[in-house]
């Protein structure tokens, strides 16, 4: 696959219609596409789409939505069916396709979830990506550029054309080298997943989930938080404005903690603007009140935090042994099959739900822990190697 030497910037209505004929074109022989964007949200609730960039074997587009007000054309494809979406690290950028249509383009192929199946590592950058699989070292220079600015330089540009410069060859070399191991079908779950509109809604009720001091929660303070949570999440949907720009994550926490009932015991929270703590007074203290006032639901088992015993934990390291074996054998990261977390999880909770019990991964390691656990597999060391046996 030849790599396209130039790329092209578009910023009116009648170039973006020019680039999408000649892309269809170019499509009926090659049906697939890399796509990364530019966004920022560091002052907004939704993520702002600044720069999308369009790569094939024959061309590149830096599309510049800020100069171009419908992006139909481009979208069409983009959501076209026939058509395979590359990305690394696609969430983010699905993200913004969901908040554009209210829905996510399918089917789409991720190359940071592909990579881990051939021994690289979980969650390993696009350039370092490229590095390993191309042997070409990209200028990560631009990193910190400011997308809403006009103009963009061309040093700028030619850095986002980068990002999908070299995308559509790894997805070839990829794909092929997973193919040839048979593992090509099992990332179809996975793949899935990622197109599932419910991913990039958050609901408000569900806000709390994304707060990891829920996990230390109970009763009234976790209640709270729950209400908190999704009042912020409200409030930050309908003014566009950053939830930690309303009320931090620190201080929801605390104000769970504290629960305080009246504007003296308020005034004691160290931490509060005066334009927040007039907010917290009108708005969120009467939020607590009514919390407060109400029963306690039950307290559901997925929130509960188990700790394992010290055999518990005498035996995640065994079944992390199991791991790294497996790993070694298939020539894959440990971590992609199964991190600590994960096994302890699995122990403690013995969840059907567990993600090592889903896919490709039930039979390369959920059925084999199932067996060491139940003592149908066994440690053993042989010529100075651990191995899996058979008892």
């Amino acid at each position: 696959m030849t790599q396209p030497t130039d790329w092209i910037y578009i910023d009116t209505p009648a170039a973006l219609n020019h680039f999408c004929t000649e892309l269809r074109q170019q499509l009926d022989s090659q049906p697939w596409i890399a796509i990364d964007t530019e966004f920022m949200r560091e002052k907004t609730y939704y993520p702002q789409l600044c720069l999308l960039q369009i790569g094939t074997a024959q061309s590149i587009a830096c599309i510049d939505p800020l100069k171009i007000e419908h992006l139909d054309l481009i979208l069409d494809i983009i959501y076209d069916t026939s058509i395979t979406k590359v990305f690394h690290a696609a969430h983010q950028d699905l993200e913004i396709f969901f908040h554009l249509k209210r829905s996510v383009p399918s089917p789409v192929f991720d190359t940071q979830i592909a990579a881990p199946l051939l021994g690289h590592p979980n969650q390993m950058g696009y350039a370092a990506l490229v590095e390993a699989t191309l042997g070409i070292t990209l200028d990560k220079g631009h990193a910190r550029t400011d997308w809403q600015r006009r103009p963009l330089s061309a040093a700028q540009l030619a850095y986002a054309a980068d990002d999908v410069r070299y995308l559509g060859q790894v997805y070839l070399k990829l794909q092929q080298q997973l193919t040839d191991e048979n593992r090509i079908s099992w990332l179809n779950d996975d793949f899935a997943r990622l197109t599932e509109s419910s991913r990039y809604e958050c609901e408000p009720g569900q806000a709390w989930k994304r707060l990891r001091a829920s996990k230390r929660m109970r009763g009234k303070t976790l209640a709270i938080l729950k209400s908190l949570a999704a009042w912020r999440e409200t409030q930050a949907r309908s003014k566009n404005l950053p939830r930690n720009w309303l009320l931090r994550d620190d201080m929801m926490c605390d104000l769970a903690k504290l629960a305080p009932q009246t504007v003296e015991e308020l005034k004691q929270i160290r931490g509060l603007n005066d334009k927040q703590a007039k907010m917290v007074e009108i708005e969120i203290l009467p939020l607590i009140l009514s919390t407060l006032a109400q029963p306690v639901a039950k307290e559901s088992t997925s929130n509960i935090t188990r700790r394992a015993t010290p055999q518990q934990e005498i035996l995640i390291e065994a079944l992390m042994a199991v791991v790294h074996i497996q790993a070694l054998q298939n020539n894959m990261h440990p971590s992609t099959l199964a991190t600590r977390k994960d096994v302890e999880q699995w122990l403690l909770t013995q969840m059907d739900n567990s993600e090592l019990m889903k896919g490709w991964r039930r039979d390369m390691i959920g059925v084999p822990l199932m067996a060491m656990l139940e003592g149908r597999h066994k440690l053993q060391v042989m010529d100075g190697q651990l191995q899996v046996l058979t008892s």
